[in-house]
C-alpha cells in the first residue's frame, strides 16, 4: 500500500452540543435515555455523521452506509436499500466470493472499516474485524436538560380517516440543551493479526491518513451533518491524548474526568483538571495532549503548559 503507518495509541473525548434538537432519538422519538433517565447518545449516532462526512469525499470508500438500487417487479419501479453483498459489489466492483483474504483486503480499503472495523455476515464469507477505533456511549453532562414536545401542523388532512376535516397534527421532540461527551480510543495493534505475511493479505496496518480522517470527523462531523432533527447539534470540544509509540500505558474512558459547568450570561466551562492530573502522572508515556474547543462559547479550566490548546473552528 505504501502509506505511512500510525502506531500510537490515542485516548480522547469528543463533546457535542445539542440546542433545541435531538442528537440521538429512541424509537419513541425522545432523546435516548438509560433506565435511570440519564440522557445519552449511542456510539452509532456518533459514527453516523462521520461516515456521512467521509462519503461526501469521492476519494473515500465507505462500506457501512445506506445506498439504494432500482427494483422492477410486475411493471412497477421501486427504489430499495441495497443489502450487504450488493453494497460490497457496488463499492468494490465484484461479488462476494469465498476467498476471505480477498474480501478482508477489500474491506480494509473502506475508510470506515479501517477505523471502526466491520461485521460482515455473509453466508459465503463471514468475517468480523475489531476496529482500531473504539467509541463508548456519550452521556449528557448538563443536568439542567429538559425535553420539549413541539406540535407541528401538517398542510394535509389524514387520508386514512374519512371523517377528518382539518389538517393533521404531528410532533417534534427535542432537548432544550444537552452536552454529550463521548470517550474513544485508538489502538492500531488491533490489526496486528492481519499483518502476518503468512496470511497473504495486502495489508500493512492502520494508517496516518485513516487516523487524520477520524480526527477530522471528531472536530466537525456533527456540525456538518444538518438534518431537521440534527440542526442545532454541533461539535464543541475534543481532547486527544497521544501515547508514545513504545508506551505500555492503558487508560480508562476519559469522559469520566471531564466536567461541564453551565454559566449564565457568559461562556460555559469545561473543567479538565482531573484529566490533566491523570496525564501528568504518566507524562513520560505521553507524546502530546491536544485540546480543541469552541473559544466563542467555552472556557477551559485546568489546562497546563503541556497542553496544546487549539480553536475548534
Amino acid at each position: 500500500m505504501g502509506e505511512n503507518l500510525f502506531n500510537n495509541r490515542v485516548y480522547g473525548v469528543v463533546g457535542i452540543k445539542s440546542i433545541m434538537s435531538n442528537f440521538n432519538a429512541d424509537f419513541s422519538g425522545r432523546p435516548r435515555t438509560t433506565s435511570n433517565d440519564e440522557i445519552y447518545g449511542s456510539d452509532k449516532a456518533f459514527k453516523f455523521p462521520i461516515k456521512k462526512m467521509w462519503e461526501l469525499d469521492s476519494k473515500n470508500k465507505v462500506m457501512y452506509v445506506r445506498s439504494y438500487k432500482k427494483k422492477e417487479e410486475k411493471g412497477e419501479k421501486n427504489i430499495i436499500p441495497r443489502d450487504l453483498s450488493e453494497r460490497y459489489e457496488f463499492l468494490f466492483g465484484e461479488s462476494v466470493g469465498k476467498d476471505q483474504n480477498k474480501v478482508i483486503g477489500n474491506l480494509f480499503k473502506a475508510i470506515d472499516v479501517m477505523n471502526f472495523g466491520a461485521t460482515f455476515a455473509e453466508s459465503k464469507c463471514n468475517i468480523s474485524i475489531t476496529g482500531a477505533v473504539q467509541v463508548g456511549q456519550g452521556f449528557n453532562k448538563y443536568k439542567g436538560t429538559s425535553i420539549e414536545i413541539i406540535d407541528i401542523l401538517s398542510p394535509f388532512r389524514n387520508s386514512n380517516k374519512e371523517s377528518a376535516m382539518t389538517s393533521s397534527l404531528g410532533t417534534k421532540i427535542v432537548s432544550d440543551e444537552a452536552h454529550y461527551y463521548y470517550p474513544f480510543s485508538v489502538n492500531p495493534s488491533n490489526y496486528d493479526i492481519y499483518k502476518d505475511e503468512k496470511l497473504g493479505l495486502d495489508f500493512e496496518g492502520y494508517t496516518e491518513d485513516a487516523y487524520n480522517k477520524f480526527k477530522e470527523g471528531c472536530l466537525k462531523a456533527a456540525t456538518a451533518y444538518n438534518t431537521n432533527s440534527k440542526l442545532g447539534c454541533e461539535n464543541e470540544f475534543a481532547a486527544f491524548v497521544k501515547c508514545k509509540e513504545c508506551s505500555k500505558l492503558y487508560l480508562a474512558n476519559l469522559d469520566q474526568y471531564i466536567k461541564f459547568q453551565k454559566v449564565e450570561n457568559d461562556k460555559d466551562i469545561i473543567d479538565i483538571s482531573e484529566l490533566i492530573d491523570i496525564v501528568e502522572k504518566h507524562r513520560s508515556e505521553i507524546e502530546e495532549v491536544e485540546i480543541y474547543y469552541n473559544t466563542y462559547t467555552l472556557n477551559i479550566k485546568g489546562a497546563n503548559e503541556n497542553c496544546i490548546l487549539k480553536e475548534l473552528y
